[in-house]
């Protein structure tokens, strides 16, 4: 493979951000998920709202929103767009978090960095959050489900009966 056969490098092989200038708007969205394995102290814990930092998935949500609008702080090369809806639903079931972010936009380039973004640095904050109850917490498989829009379309990850993420486990919907 040359360089030019790659998006992100230019002809001599350095690295650039692809140009999305004369790319029409159009609304596109992406969802992904995310598993937070907790032990049954912790998960005692989230279920009784008796975390000692506070609310846990209040924080949680606010975290994974503010992540999606900095995605391209954090990636060099995301574009900055606009995030112009974010939600992130939680679930706890008996083995800890389920999580599941979505985002849209009506913009050049899709949301699917952010959606993914958006779970990660949620599931961050929830390991924050109960560390100090148990540092063995652990963040799994965190994955795009779907994407709408732009060039591509449609696109939908293939189910999974065997994934903790597909609610298969028994969840309690976290509700502020």
């Amino acid at each position: 493979m040359t360089a030019s056969d790659f998006t992100h490098l230019d002809r001599s092989g350095h690295v650039r951000m692809v140009d999305v200038t004369d790319k029409e708007p159009t609304v596109r969205s992406a969802t992904a998920r995310g598993f937070v394995r907790c032990s049954p102290r912790v998960v005692e814990a989230l279920g009784d709202r008796a975390v000692p930092k506070g609310d846990v998935f209040a924080a949680a949500r606010i975290a994974g929103i503010a992540g999606a609008k900095r995605t391209a702080e954090l990636l060099p090369l995301a574009h900055i767009i606009g995030v112009h809806g974010a939600t992130v639903d939680l679930s706890l079931t008996a083995e800890g978090v389920q999580l599941r972010a979505t985002v849209r936009t009506a913009d050049r380039t899709g949301v699917e960095m952010e959606a993914l973004t958006a779970v990660s640095v949620a599931a961050l904050s929830i390991v924050d959050m109960v560390k100090g109850i148990d540092k063995g917490v652990a963040i799994e498989r965190i994955e795009l489900v779907e994407k709408t829009g732009g060039k591509s379309g449609m696109w939908r990850r293939p189910s999974d009966q065997s994934s903790p993420l597909t609610g298969a486990i028994p969840t309690i919907p976290v509700e502020d």
